[in-house]
């Protein structure tokens, strides 16, 4: 699917127990845990577990799911589950992308990133178009090597300024299509029921589940 790595081979289901969660964001941590809560699975983040953050050198969601989750699969002896999202900007040519979270800088301020956002399509101009996507990339990977993956998306239009303070990230300046509150406004099970993540959580739980 993303052009690196192996082709997926056969699905795999995923047995109840304990699952890693390979982020160290507390918010994706959050979400992924009531996305799978119904199912039987543990979930464990790989903060809690103390395991390093690799650097995410893949040119592509999927690649850099991939190589998350393979290695808190390896560290920890236990079958690991990877996100790697963005938000993609049609008139920045697709940015910020799979650097989205750099866009904060080292802190990964996303108050700074969304207004560097703002700032590049203010500068395009007046009639810039808005139009934005989130994309979420699943790579659930095995101790063994075995690796599946999923991948969701969510079209809308950006916002300014920001409004309200619930979901993380860019949610506070992206509207889904459809509707009028921002991802930041709305409550998190509806958001569950449209997001990027929750498609390629559909996937997920129809295929290994």
């Amino acid at each position: 699917m993303s052009g690196e790595g192996p082709v997926p081979q056969a699905i795999r289901k995923l047995a109840p127990g304990k699952l890693v969660i390979a982020s160290h964001n507390p918010g994706k941590v959050r979400e992924i845990a009531e996305l799978l809560g119904p199912y039987g699975i543990e979930p464990v983040s790989a903060g809690a577990l103390d395991l390093p953050e690799p650097e995410e050198t893949g040119t592509t969601f999927v690649a850099n799911a991939e190589l998350k989750a393979r290695q808190a699969a390896d560290l920890s002896g236990l079958p690991a589950l990877a996100d790697d999202s963005g938000l993609c900007v049609e008139a920045l040519g697709g940015e910020p992308g799979i650097f989205s979270a750099r866009w904060g800088g080292e802190s990964k301020d996303f108050d700074l990133a969304m207004r560097l956002v703002e700032e590049r399509l203010a500068a395009l101009g007046p009639d810039v178009s808005r139009d934005a996507h989130f994309v979420c990339a699943l790579a659930l990977a095995w101790p063994d090597g075995h690796v599946e993956w999923f991948e969701g998306r969510v079209d809308g239009t950006l916002v300014w300024p920001p409004r309200g303070k619930l979901g993380f990230g860019y949610d506070p300046m992206f509207v889904a299509n459809g509707m009028d509150q921002s991802f930041g406004e709305i409550d998190p099970q509806e958001k569950h029921a449209i997001s990027h993540r929750a498609d390629a959580f559909r996937q997920l739980v129809a295929a290994v589940l």
